[in-house]
């Protein structure tokens, strides 16, 4: 939440914003999302996990509309929606009782793929529980978009997440917003399609780590079957692979056991 309050704090103040025709200037509005745009692009260079890639892109939408106060991003899953993000944690409740119902304005945009915009209280048929919290929380405008992962090579378009744009101002959130959280999401995408691929270099380079340490261990573990049985590399290797599949362990474990009964031998 801007200013780091809760909603919870400006409905108990009795600060709420008035209902009003006025919406904040188009170029300011534009001034704003491309600053925050440039900065989740500046994001892309970074080594971020998909947590921290989710979080930066909640931190980056707020800043991005004049009139957002509060951002979630809620990944649906097969299993059980749930909330990766957010810039206030009164809003994870908010969320949760979309996802407890199976029903609201979050669920509608990611099944759907579109935006879903509306001021609270116009839905109260259609989404019940939502309604009801949103009021509770102070929630007077809500915006939901789908974050849509581009198609690769390797991989079709996927829908990762929607992001939750709550405001406490009931004109909030036009069609010129929604335009411009649609090019967000685009950015949001790439940043979370760069941490994934971060990510997957890691893994990638923490398995080789391990296989080449495997191999030291083996080679020693060969040349210390060289020197006591005066055979060949191959003929080692052989005997390594041999008490490998006879004790059913793995062979980096026999040869790492191997040198830990030469070392204590030789001490």
């Amino acid at each position: 939440m801007k200013g780091h309050r809760g909603m919870a704090d400006y409905v108990q103040a009795g600060s709420v914003r008035p209902v009003s025709d006025e919406r904040p200037d188009a170029v300011a509005r534009l001034d704003e999302a491309t600053e925050a745009l440039t900065d989740l692009h500046d994001a892309l260079l970074g080594e971020e996990s998909i947590e921290d890639a989710l979080q930066r892109v909640a931190d980056t939408a707020a800043r991005a509309l004049p009139d957002a106060d509060a951002v979630t991003v809620s990944v649906v899953t097969e299993e059980q929606p749930y909330t990766a993000a957010a810039t206030d944690q009164e809003l994870v409740e908010v969320d949760q009782t979309q996802y407890d119902s199976g029903r609201g304005p979050c669920l509608e945009s990611a099944h759907k793929l579109i935006p879903v915009r509306a001021v609270t209280g116009e839905h109260l048929e259609l989404w019940p529980e939502f309604e009801a919290a949103a009021e509770a929380a102070g929630v007077r405008a809500y915006l939901s978009v789908p974050v849509v992962l581009p198609a690769s090579d390797d991989a079709e378009a996927r829908h990762i997440g929607t992001l939750n744009i709550y405001s406490r101002t009931a004109t909030a959130f036009d069609p010129f917003d929604e335009g411009l959280m649609r090019l967000f999401t685009t950015a949001a995408s790439a940043t979370i399609t760069n941490a994934q691929r971060w990510k997957r270099s890691q893994r990638q380079v923490e398995h080789l780590e391990r296989a080449l340490e495997s191999r030291a261990v083996i080679e020693q573990a060969k040349g210390v079957l060289m020197a006591v049985h005066t055979c060949s590399a191959e003929d080692a290797f052989g005997m390594l692979v041999e008490q490998s599949q006879r004790a059913n362990t793995k062979l980096r474990d026999v040869a790492a056991k191997l040198l830990a009964s030469a070392t204590r031998s030789s001490g």
